[in-house]
């Protein structure tokens, strides 16, 4: 997708956006796309979050702090989000194993993001919630 400015004074808004277009490969896709696919999702979200408020967390301690996520769901998370660079796996060699898990820097980065997302979320919920009523009246 090409991002064209038609007036010669460009605001900040529209030089970042087009910034952010110009460095994708594919013309046709928003560059932060499958980001989003990866870490948009409730458990990918609950689980950087905790493990940043938390530090280091084994699995169990991890999926209490989540709640209602199963032992498969949370194992197929963890394992996208150290894929992708952004959660750490430390396998401790004692018996039992032990196994922890924490954000990488780059995870610790994102999460101060995801946490401007959730103030932002909270700041309009009311708003949010009455525009939705409004849609759906009409």
């Amino acid at each position: 997708m090409t991002v064209t400015i038609v007036d010669s004074q460009a605001t900040p808004v529209q030089e970042k956006i087009e910034k952010i277009f110009s460095k994708t490969d594919d013309l046709g896709v928003c560059p932060v796309r499958g980001i989003l696919d990866r870490i948009g999702d409730k458990w990918s979200y609950l689980t950087i979050i905790h493990l940043g408020n938390s530090g280091k967390l084994r699995f169990n301690e991890l999926k209490a702090q989540i709640g209602d996520i199963s032992q498969r769901m949370l194992t197929v998370t963890l394992r996208s989000l150290e894929e992708d660079g952004l959660v750490q796996r430390h396998i401790y060699a004692e018996v039992p194993p032990r196994v922890e898990y924490q954000l990488t820097a780059l995870g610790e980065s994102l999460l101060q993001r995801m946490i401007d997302l959730a103030e932002w979320a909270n700041m309009y919920k009311a708003e949010i919630v009455k525009a939705r009523s409004r849609y759906s009246k009409n």
